[in-house]
C-alpha cells in the first residue's frame, strides 16, 4: 500500500502548483494520463489576467468578468479572483517566473472582454508553456513529490462519502512495485486534488490535446459530487481552419487584441454593427457571429487579417503562432482562415472557495471545477489565473482538514481486454460528431433530443458487448467508454432543459435570455437535474 499526504491528478498549471504548494505541507503525487507536458495550461497562449497596473483596479476586473459571465458569476469567488490575483503573480514573479517586460515594466496586452490591458505574457505567445515549465521546475526541484505518467484516474476510491485515494490504470514502470505494469493500482491519501482539466475534445473540431475528454467530471459524478453548468461550453472563435480536417490550432484571442479584423467572403468587417467591442467582444459573441457569418456566406471559415499591422510587432509577439501557420502554408502578417472550435468547459464539479467537493478530502482546481467565476461564459485569461489562487486556497484548507483516520479495504476491480480499444476508438469518434451536430454552437431542442437519443443507443451497445463478452467487474475499455457518454449526458441534458440563450449555451428556439433562467443548473447522480440561484449560500459548504 503506497499513501501520501496529497495525490494530484493531472498536470496542468493547477495540478502543478498545487503539488508545490502542497510539498510543503507532506508528501506529494502527481498522477497524469499522459506526459508532463500535454495540458491545456501548457498549450494556453494568450496569456494571465490580473490587476499590475495603476490605471486598472479589481472592481474593474471583476466588472469585466461579471459582464462576461452574464449574470450567472457567483461575486464572492469572483471578488477572491482578481484581489488575491495579484498577489499570487508576485509571488511567482519573486519564485523565478519572468514575464515579459517593456522598458522594465511588464508588457500587458488587452483580450476580449477587458476594457484595461491586464494580460501578461512569456515568450510572446508562449505563456501557457512559460508559466507551465516554471511550475514543473519547482515541482522537480522537491525531492518529496513524485510524478507519474501514463497514469490514468479510473475511479476515486470514496466511502461513505469520504475520498481515500485513487483507483488508476498505469504504465508506469515506478508504480510496478505497487502493482504490475499496465495494470490496475491503488494509491492512498489524505487529500485527493482533481485537477484533471476539461471535456472539450468530446468535440470533433477542438482546440484541446485529444485527452481532454472529462474523465474527471465523469469519475467525480459518479462518486456524489455535484455538477453544474455543463450546458456551457466556450467555442474559441479563431481555430486555424485546415481543409480536410477536424485539428483545430488555436489563434489567440490576443491577436484580436492587437487589433486583427475578422473580415467576410468580401472582405469587409463583420464585427463593427454586431458589438461596440467589434473583434474584442466576448468570445460567446465573437465566435456565434463567425459561426452565422460562415453559414451567410456558404463557407466553412472567415478571413483573420494581420496585413494592416506592423510585421516586426507580429513576429516579435507572436512567434510561435507565425511558426505554426507557415508550417501549415499560411503567413500570420497577411491573412488567415479560422472558424471557432470548442475550447473551455465553463461547468464542472462544484465547488467552494475553498476547493473543497462534496466528497470529503477531495478538492477540485482548474477548469474541472465549478467555482461560480465564469458563469455562463469564460472571460479571456482567467483560466490560468484561477489556478493559482484556488489551487494556494484548497492545499491552505486542507491543513484545516487534517490528516484521514482508518482507511477502509478497497479491493482491485479492472481487467484490460485489448479486443474492446478499437469499440472504444470507435465511439469516441461517433460521441465526437453527435457533439459537434447536435450540441455545438447553435443548438435546438429537437438537435438535443436527437443527440441524447443516439448516446443512450450506444450506452446499450455498450450494455451488450459487455453481455457478450461475459464481461465481470470493470474493464478498462467499456468503462472509459461509460464515462465519455456520461459527459456528453452532463452537457446535452442541462442545455435541454436551458430553454433560453446565455453565454456559451445559444438555443436558436429560444434565442433571447430569459431571467428565469438566471439559475445554476445541478446534475447529481441517481437525481434529476435542479437548479440554484445565485448568489445565495448554495456555495456555503
Amino acid at each position: 500500500m503506497r499513501k501520501f499526504d496529497y495525490i494530484i491528478v493531472g498536470s496542468g498549471l493547477a495540478g502543478l502548483y498545487a503539488a508545490y504548494k502542497a510539498s510543503a505541507k507532506g508528501s506529494v503525487a502527481v498522477i497524469t494520463k499522459s506526459f508532463l507536458r500535454e495540458s491545456n495550461s501548457f498549450n494556453a497562449q494568450g496569456g494571465i489576467a490580473a490587476v499590475t497596473s495603476h490605471d486598472d483596479n479589481p472592481e474593474i476586473h471583476k466588472s469585466d468578468t461579471l459582464i462576461a459571465g452574464r449574470g450567472l458569476c457567483e461575486n464572492r469567488a469572483v471578488e477572491i479572483l482578481v484581489n488575491e490575483g495579484p498577489d499570487r503573480i508576485a509571488e511567482i514573479i519573486a519564485d523565478g517566473m519572468e514575464f515579459d517586460t517593456v522598458n522594465g515594466a511588464l508588457a500587458l496586452g488587452l483580450e476580449g472582454g477587458h476594457h484595461k490591458r491586464r494580460i501578461l505574457h512569456a515568450g510572446g505567445d508562449a505563456t501557457g508553456r512559460w508559466i507551465t515549465e516554471f511550475a514543473i521546475k519547482k515541482v522537480l526541484e522537491r525531492d518529496n513529490i513524485e510524478i507519474f505518467e501514463n497514469t490514468l484516474l479510473l475511479d476515486l476510491l470514496v466511502s461513505e462519502g469520504e475520498c481515500y485515494g485513487v483507483r488508476c490504470w498505469s504504465e508506469n514502470e515506478e508504480l510496478q512495485q505497487a502493482g504490475e505494469k499496465g495494470s490496475e493500482v491503488l494509491l492512498y491519501a489524505n487529500h485527493v486534488f482533481l485537477t484533471s482539466g476539461g471535456a472539450s475534445a468530446v468535440y470533433a473540431r477542438t482546440t484541446n490535446p485529444q485527452t481532454t475528454i472529462g474523465d474527471g467530471l465523469a469519475i467525480a459524478y459518479k462518486s456524489g459530487c455535484r455538477i453544474l453548468d455543463m450546458e456551457f461550453i466556450q467555442f474559441h472563435p479563431s481555430g486555424l481552419y485546415l481543409k480536410d480536417s477536424q485539428r483545430a490550432f488555436l489563434i489567440s484571442e490576443a491577436v484580436r487584441g492587437e487589433r486583427a479584423h475578422l473580415l467576410d467572403k468580401n472582405g469587409k468587417r463583420f464585427m463593427v454593427p454586431i458589438h461596440e467591442l467589434a473583434e474584442l467582444a466576448p468570445r460567446d459573441i465573437v465566435a456565434r457571429s463567425i459561426y452565422k457569418q460562415m453559414q451567410k456566406d456558404q463557407t466553412p471559415y472567415v478571413t483573420l487579417s494581420l496585413k494592416h499591422l506592423d510585421k516586426e510587432m507580429i513576429l516579435q509577439r507572436f512567434p510561435g503562432i507565425y511558426a505554426q501557420c507557415k508550417e501549415f502554408g499560411y503567413d500570420l502578417t497577411q491573412e488567415i482562415p479560422v472558424a471557432p472550435a470548442a475550447h473551455y468547459s465553463v461547468g464542472g464539479v462544484m465547488s467552494n472557495n475553498e476547493g473543497r467537493t462534496d466528497v470529503k478530502r477531495l478538492y477540485v482546481c482548474g477548469e474541472v471545477a465549478a467555482t461560480g467565476i465564469m458563469g455562463a461564459n469564460r472571460l479571456a485569461s482567467n483560466s490560468l489565473i484561477e489556478c493559482l489562487v484556488f489551487a494556494s486556497r484548497a492545499v491552505e484548507d486542507s491543513v484545516k482538514v487534517g490528516a484521514v483516520g482508518e482507511c477502509p479495504h478497497f479491493e482491485h476491480e479492472y481487467t484490460k481486454d485489448e479486443a474492446n480499444a478499437e469499440l472504444y476508438a470507435s465511439l469516441k469518434e461517433q460521441v465526437s460528431e453527435i457533439m459537434n451536430s447536435h450540441a455545438g454552437i447553435i443548438r435546438s431542442a429537437e438537435g438535443l433530443k436527437e443527440g441524447l437519443e443516439k448516446i443512450e443507443a450506444l450506452s446499450q451497445s455498450i450494455k451488450q458487448r459487455q453481455a457478450e463478452r461475459n464481461v465481470a467487474g470493470r474493464e478498462y475499455y467499456l468503462e472509459a467508454s461509460r464515462r465519455l457518454l456520461c459527459v456528453a449526458r452532463l452537457i446535452m441534458s442541462p442545455a435541454l432543459l436551458r430553454e433560453e440563450s446565455r453565454g456559451g449555451h445559444y438555443r436558436e428556439d429560444f434565442p433571447c435570455a430569459d431571467e428565469a433562467y438566471a439559475l445554476h443548473s445541478v446534475q447529481r447522480k441517481g437525481e434529476a437535474i435542479t437548479t440554484a440561484p445565485v448568489n445565495s449560500n448554495f456555495f456555503n459548504f
